[in-house]
């Protein structure tokens, strides 16, 4: 099972979705066991609290980027995170957390990605720049995360209607509507399919990569010389 950490800046709209989904549902899966915010007065952490989910505030402005990395990397190792989930965390995220969980941290954004995303590109503000740009469509996407804003793959997207006379704030409802369908499903799809390619020794945390993993194993010498070489074999003396 993985361990989801979930990003939030705001009222947690989106993790109260993923809370009951995962944690009163499909807990098989996954289980969201901590909740990070960069505000303290984040409605996302009384939703945490109500839940019964560990939380963390990680002060991010005025702050060092190394030290911000330093803190939320000793955080998801205490709790054990497998994946981190980004649910409305207007906060870059630092290079090194995004190198540690390469594959294993995604975002929802508000539309139809790569349009309408990039910095200062969240909230009310997408679907003001959509009906003024006079799109028919917009919509939800679910995509990786890398070092720039809403740039990573995207992973499921769904559509949205810009319906004549909609303001940015009919269509921001209508679209958060999709997201809190959209993002545990797919969340559920990126997690079962870690489980499936989990190492072996998936309790090292050394084993960042389970695909990579799978491929070393595939092509190393039988007799496990690779293994006690990159100190991943505990016999081994």
């Amino acid at each position: 099972m993985q361990r989801v950490a979930v990003f939030a800046s705001g009222s947690g709209t989106n993790l109260q979705s993923l809370l009951d989904h995962f944690n009163r549902g499909a807990g098989d899966v996954a289980r969201i066991a901590l909740v990070v915010s960069d505000r303290a007065g984040a409605g996302a952490l009384g939703r945490a609290a109500a839940a019964g989910v560990a939380t963390r505030v990680i002060a991010v402005r005025d702050r060092e980027a190394e030290v911000v990395a330093a803190e939320t990397l000793a955080a998801l190792a205490e709790h054990g995170i497998g994946v981190i989930a980004l649910a409305g965390y207007l906060r870059l995220v630092p290079d090194t957390v995004v190198q540690r969980y390469a594959g294993r941290i995604v975002n929802i954004h508000p539309a139809l990605l790569p349009a309408f995303g990039g910095p200062g590109m969240y909230g009310i503000r997408v679907h003001r720049a959509v009906i003024d740009a006079g799109c028919a469509v917009s919509g939800v996407t679910v995509h990786h995360v890398d070092e720039r804003y809403d740039e990573g793959r995207p992973i499921a997207q769904w559509p949205v209607p810009v319906l004549r006379g909609d303001t940015p704030e009919t269509l921001a409802a209508r679209v958060l509507h999709v997201e809190h369908r959209l993002y545990p499903f797919a969340l559920e799809a990126l997690c079962a399919g870690l489980e499936r390619a989990a190492p072996p020794d998936r309790g090292d945390p050394r084993l960042e990569d389970p695909a990579a993993f799978a491929l070393i194993e595939d092509t190393a010498p039988s007799d496990g010389s690779l293994r006690r070489m990159l100190g991943l074999d505990r016999e081994a003396t």
